[in-house]
């Protein structure tokens, strides 16, 4: 598994528990971030990871707004939690990073999906990542 990888699940896992917790993504980053310097016993939080917690953290608000638009008949809140925080963090790195090939997004997205969620979610979240990578010029404010 590639570094970038490993960051993006380790972001991943961020994002779910703050999501699960209620609690902002950039706290839990952090608590992370303490928990790793004090115990060796801890996963680092490498400076990808990061940048992928703080940048969806930055522009949730218009990530679950693209979310919500363009995913018909399933609700962000009735959406299974690991989806929806793949699709979060994949819509990030999808729209408002340019060094990251599109196709790659989608695929580690897809990976992450086939690794933590349902037997569907695969084919869900390429779907949804694929409208937006078609709309992606439009989307970004």
């Amino acid at each position: 598994m590639s570094a970038r990888s490993k960051a993006r699940q380790r972001a991943l896992q961020i994002l779910f528990e703050a999501d699960q917790r209620a609690a902002d993504p950039t706290d839990v980053l952090a608590e992370w971030t303490r928990k790793a310097l004090s115990d060796q016993g801890n996963p680092q939080v490498n400076p990808y990871t990061r940048e992928l917690v703080e940048g969806f953290a930055e522009r949730a608000e218009r990530i679950d707004e693209l979310l919500t638009q363009y995913t018909i008949g399933w609700p962000l809140d009735r959406m299974p939690a690991v989806d929806r925080n793949i699709l979060r963090l994949s819509a990030f790195e999808l729209i408002w990073r340019d060094d990251v090939p599109d196709p790659v997004v989608l695929d580690e997205a897809v990976q992450l999906a086939r690794q933590f969620s349902t037997d569907d979610s695969p084919a869900f979240v390429n779907g949804l990542l694929g409208r937006l990578k078609e709309l992606k010029p439009s989307l970004r404010r």
